[in-house]
């Protein structure tokens, strides 16, 4: 297929929207998950350093114990796996942090560590895509741990706080496993089933997107939970539901969709459908080795120089200024990258509106936690479930409860006078957030158009090869599951590629024609797979 619309030689540049930035949306299925894990996580360390009279120590074991924050929608074979890298991860980024602050107390070394440490760790969080929170704990913590008074000696002791509290984390997180061992994958199939259902209600673009999106993610979690179990292939033919569905929505019956999604949300029996055959590509799809994450590091090299450049400016703008914190210049940088420039701009406005208001609630806060350091501790628990409660409504939101929470912290090796702490925390948000967009508009990332590029191509040799195996008479059992699923993968790869390089600033003209072809044509095969499928599976 020729490309229709040949990228033009001119830049753009796109508008920075301001309408709906701050936006409420819907608060996650899950929210209560992360917002209860990282309590009960973070709680017993701290009151047993409470207890001994060595709060000063908190900030080891809270590095270890924020990791219960992710992998909370992983199967949970996947989400063993995943909480052990952060927790690897995070002991590493704090012993960088320990290490270069014990050797060196050059203010201008120890930002520009941190900014290459913050670089590779926004790197390997989007390459691994690890998930909410991503990156920015991993920075926060490594950024803090810098600017603490160390001496090598004490390395070794610092690494095993924050290693032991890591592991109460893996332990919270997979705590839950042997109650609904099937949890996850139960709920992402109800998603897709809960997508299509609005899809076939209301067959627009933007609804079509999020339920191909919702079916593929719900694939990738089923193919991520191990071994298959009878729950497993029961949840799997209801996915294949949700694929009948968008395949044919004037067919497709939203009520039922919706009547199996609200049967997922227990612990009873999954739903049986009229349609039972056998998915024989599945097995061919779990004994396919894995690709390897390390292959998405290189199209993710513009946005770690972004990200590297702009932490390192912020701080040494910071410094310049002469805030005693420069880390926290660094981490709201940090905070501010995503996918595209666009996005970046609205992540900016909502990290300083929340941290804006955040400071306001930590000058009412302040009176109470100063009342001595059991308040402390308990203000900072009730600011760590209102954080995860709240972020995934807006970013801003979630912000309100992470700044009092973040100061309070501070506060942990002894009581600060509250007015330099929050002049020095909106002075330092101000700089890192303008600095760090100025560093994103000044690194270009021309390979996200390539990633648009590799996109189609990736589509169109997919299309064609279930077009081809739906041309032969008795394709091989499995093959055409298995095409159809990399065929719905490369459509969604591609939509997220566009969406990213659409908001990219400095980019070249896409070839909108050639994406709406493939997307149609893609589509239009993806339909009659699924149709094929079915018609096989009704035959006596």
């Amino acid at each position: 297929m020729s490309s229709a619309t040949p990228f033009a030689g001119t830049s753009r540049v796109r508008r920075l929207p301001l309408a709906g930035v701050l936006r409420l949306g819907r608060p996650s299925d899950i929210w209560f998950k992360p917002a209860l894990s990282v309590v009960v996580a973070v709680a017993p360390p701290n009151l047993i350093l409470l207890a001994l009279g060595r709060l000063d120590l908190a900030m080891y074991t809270m590095a270890g114990s924020l990791c219960a924050l992710y992998a909370h929608h992983r199967p949970y074979a996947a989400r063993a796996r995943a909480l052990a890298g952060v927790v690897l991860g995070m002991v590493a980024g704090l012993g960088v942090g320990l290490v270069a602050a014990s050797l060196t107390g050059s203010a201008v070394v120890l930002v520009t560590v941190g900014a290459l440490v913050a670089a590779v760790q926004k790197a390997l969080c989007d390459a691994t895509r690890i998930g909410p929170p991503g990156h920015v704990v991993l920075t926060f913590i490594s950024s803090a741990s810098l600017f603490a008074p160390q001496t090598l000696a004490q390395v070794p002791g610092h690494l095993a706080l924050a290693l032991s509290a890591g592991a109460w984390a893996w332990l919270v997180g997979m705590a839950p496993g042997p109650f609904r061992p099937h949890g996850p994958e139960r709920r992402a199939t109800a998603h897709a089933l809960n997508a299509a259902a609005a899809y076939a209600e209301n067959r627009r673009p933007h609804a079509s997107g999020t339920a191909h999106a919702a079916v593929q993610a719900a694939w990738q979690t089923l193919l991520l939970a191990g071994a298959r179990s009878e729950t497993r292939r029961a949840l799997e033919r209801l996915v294949v539901r949700a694929e009948v569905a968008l395949a044919a929505p004037a067919d497709a019956d939203p009520h039922r969709l919706r009547a199996w999604a609200r049967e997922l949300r227990g612990t009873g029996p999954v739903p049986r459908t009229a349609y039972d055959s056998e998915l024989h590509g599945v097995e061919a799809e779990l004994a396919a080795p894995a690709s390897r994450w390390w292959r998405a590091l290189g199209p993710l090299a513009p946005i770690a120089m972004r990200t590297a450049l702009g932490c390192a400016l912020a701080g040494y703008a910071s410094l310049a200024l002469g805030i005693g914190r420069p880390y926290w210049a660094l981490v709201t940088a940090a905070s501010l990258y995503q996918a595209n420039v666009t996005l970046t701009w609205s992540r900016g406005v909502q990290r300083v509106v929340g941290n804006l208001v955040g400071v306001l609630v930590f000058a009412a806060v302040v009176p109470l936690a100063h009342l001595g350091p059991a308040a402390l501790v308990l203000c900072c628990l009730a600011f760590n479930f209102g954080a995860e409660a709240l972020m995934g409504r807006n970013y801003w939101l979630g912000s309100i409860c992470v700044t009092p929470m973040a100061l309070l912290i501070t506060e942990f090796a002894g009581y600060q006078e509250p007015g330099r702490l929050i002049a020095e925390r909106v002075v330092d948000t101000l700089v890192g957030a303008l600095v760090g967009f100025v560093a994103a508009m000044a690194v270009t990332n021309r390979r996200a158009g390539d990633r648009v590029e590799h996109a189609l191509a990736a589509v169109e040799r997919a299309r064609a090869r279930a077009a081809r195996l739906l041309a032969e008479p008795h394709p091989t059992p499995g093959s055409l599951d298995t095409a159809q699923r990399a065929l719905a993968a490369a459509l969604v790869d591609l939509r997220v590629g566009v969406e990213a390089a659409s908001g990219e600033w400095w980019q070249r003209a896409l070839p909108q024609e050639r994406v709406v072809r493939a997307e149609q044509a893609g589509h239009r095969t993806l339909a009659a797979t699924i149709r094929h499928h079915r018609a096989e599976g009704a035959r006596p």
